[in-house]
């Protein structure tokens, strides 16, 4: 569950961009400045496929949508899972005010609140409407040059965290950057001990209204809380 956390909010945090001609990385994180300044949102459908290949092969694909908004400092962000493995598992994960939490629908009916989950609030906000001063702070970044993701000229960057404790749940992540909408199209998380997450984001709207509802989950008298 932690490492899904790290990975999640890693995901949330890795979104900036590039251009469509060969470029060095001072060009591209002085792009990503430029990106910053006009964020405000983004929604997008998202598949993250989770492999396990130590002690035993397994996979795991989970489907859904993802929210962001930005004013100013505050930042939120929600993953809203409709299916695992195509069965139905809503699960929602949200970034609010400070506290990150997962609530789990069905029988369960639980809501999870990480208390230390606010150390990772500065990689979330790399993630969507981040400068690209942001991300030099936080990560020792490889440009790997341009890839082509569905139909979309990206740049493909490798980011090491520069946070001890982040490299010891990700010790490498790639992303794949359009910088024309500043957000990225594809995410490999490398978690470790033969674990690897996959994440691919499509219909990406930039700056469009959000759900009334998208950073909130349902709860009713019956739901139990707990705090890890």
């Amino acid at each position: 569950m932690r490492k899904f956390v790290v990975a999640l909010l890693a995901a949330v945090l890795l979104n900036a961009p590039l251009a469509v001609v060969a470029e060095d990385l001072n060009s591209v994180l002085a792009k990503l400045n430029t990106a910053a300044q006009g964020f405000k949102s983004t929604s997008a459908d998202f598949v993250f496929d989770s492999v396990t290949t130590v002690p035993v092969m397994d996979e795991e694909l989970q489907k859904g949508q993802v929210y962001y908004d930005r004013n100013g400092k505050a930042f939120r962000m929600a993953a809203h899972i409709l299916t695992v493995n195509g069965q139905p598992v809503p699960k929602t994960y949200t970034f609010a005010n400070g506290q990150f939490k997962l609530w789990e629908g069905g029988s369960l009916d639980q809501v999870t609140t990480f208390a230390k989950a606010t150390r990772f609030e500065s990689y979330l906000l790399l993630g969507f409407g981040a400068s690209g001063t942001d991300l030099q702070d936080k990560w020792n970044i490889t440009y790997d040059g341009q890839e082509t993701v569905n139909g979309v000229q990206t740049a493909k960057l490798e980011l090491i965290a520069k946070d001890p404790d982040v490299r010891k749940n990700l010790p490498k992540v790639t992303v794949w950057m359009d910088t024309t909408r500043g957000v990225s199209l594809k995410q490999v998380f490398d978690e470790g001990q033969g674990q690897t997450r996959t994440c691919t984001y499509t219909n990406i709207k930039v700056n469009q209204p959000l759900p009334s509802d998208a950073f909130t989950f349902k709860t009713d008298k019956k739901t139990s809380y707990v705090s890890r």
